[in-house]
């Protein structure tokens, strides 16, 4: 290459500029200016600025025109296979599904630590698919560690959990993960007695939840709020419409994962409703319902939390037709299960507790439902 004459030598300002430039990568000196950096710093051109071998796929690319295929394709290079979010999918599945019957504080550590490893996913390289599906897995692994968080009475944290995983939801337009950050919340306000704010929490999901497993679970949500506050047409039009979408959408194919609804859970909060509602024999049949199936044939229990509920629920039938001797005894078989969500269980127990003593107040019975209810608080 034929050298520029001297009078041509770039300006102060010029050669400032172009070397920020260089400096920062933008771009590369070329024939003329390299060998006046290199002199610059005492060197040679070439221990400055070494010789690249050509890249074949760029020339390929640029004598094509086609060079943003080059960019499309670093977005559908990963560091993840296929096979491994199989495997955190499967994972994630099984923790959902252990829910009902694990000891909470195992399946809190598990979970705990699988939401770890996927989340650890998002530093690496991938594909813009596999980004959402890993934020679609985080965000199932936080609600099930919110939900063990909550059984466990930890409210702060089960909250945060609640919120992170109805973030990710967001993130991932996931509207199913969102519904049941919502979901949680109802439940949440619940069993602290905000009916008013359950109510809410559901009724603002409910727009996009419609079509979905949870949009029933929205509605039990909503109608065992109402239910508390008295009002019976509100909780027909909710159960009416838990029914509707329920009969819409396909019979999930595992229903022992948490974040499943089928006409069995449904079942479970009609019963709920029933009994505030003070109808006492359609809650006893729902309440003997959710009992059998929940039971595996050998006699043990798949959905213990559930037949806790059941028991308190025949206690309540059993007080107001006044047989206390049966209200205890199912009272105190609802205390016994191992696998517990504290709140729920308090909660109803709590409602039982009401009316022992508002129709047997100095019976002794009625002190060791308390005492045994107290206990329970304790723990």
């Amino acid at each position: 290459m034929r050298a520029k004459s001297t009078h041509n030598l770039p300006t102060d300002s010029t050669l400032l500029r172009n070397w920020r430039r260089w400096e920062s990568g933008e771009s590369r000196p070329d024939d003329f200016y390299a060998p006046i950096i290199a002199a610059a710093f005492d060197t040679v051109t070439a221990a400055f600025f070494p010789k690249t071998r050509p890249n074949r796929d760029d020339e390929m690319l640029s004598a094509t025109g086609l060079d943003t295929l080059e960019f499309i394709g670093r977005l559908r290079m990963s560091d993840v296979s296929a096979s491994t979010l199989d495997a955190i999918r499967i994972t994630a599945d099984r923790l959902c599904s252990d829910y009902p019957c694990a000891d909470p504080h195992e399946l809190h550590a598990e979970g705990t630590a699988w939401l770890r490893r996927i989340t650890s996913l998002l530093d690496g390289r991938l594909t813009l698919a596999q980004h959402r599906e890993v934020l679609v897995l985080a965000g199932w692994v936080a609600l099930l560690v919110g939900c063990v968080d909550y059984d466990l009475g930890w409210r702060t944290a089960a909250e945060a959990t609640r919120r992170a995983a109805l973030s990710l939801g967001q993130e991932a337009d996931h509207a199913e993960i969102v519904g049941w950050g919502a979901e949680m919340a109802a439940w949440f306000a619940l069993t602290q007695a905000n009916y008013r704010g359950a109510i809410d929490s559901a009724e603002a999901a409910q727009p996009t939840t419609g079509r979905l497993g949870v949009g029933v679970q929205l509605a039990a949500q909503r109608a065992k709020a109402w239910a508390r506050i008295g009002d019976r047409r509100e909780v027909e039009k909710a159960l009416t419409q838990g029914r509707s979408i329920l009969d819409a959408i396909e019979h999930p194919a595992n229903l022992e994962n948490h974040f499943v609804v089928d006409p069995q859970k449904f079942d479970f909060y009609a019963m709920d409703c029933c009994r505030v509602a003070g109808d006492d024999r359609l809650a006893e049949t729902y309440a003997r319902q959710v009992i059998a199936t929940s039971t595996r044939p050998d006699g043990s229990v798949r959905k213990p939390m559930r037949v806790s509920e059941a028991h308190l629920t025949l206690a309540v039938v059993a007080v107001r037709d006044r047989n206390l001797e049966l209200a205890l005894d199912e009272g105190l078989r609802a205390f016994t299960g191992k696998r517990r969500s504290l709140p729920s269980l308090l909660w109803v127990a709590g409602e039982a507790a009401r009316e022992m003593i508002a129709r047997f107040p100095g019976d002794p019975r009625t002190r060791t439902y308390l005492d045994q209810l107290r206990s329970l608080a304790a723990s």
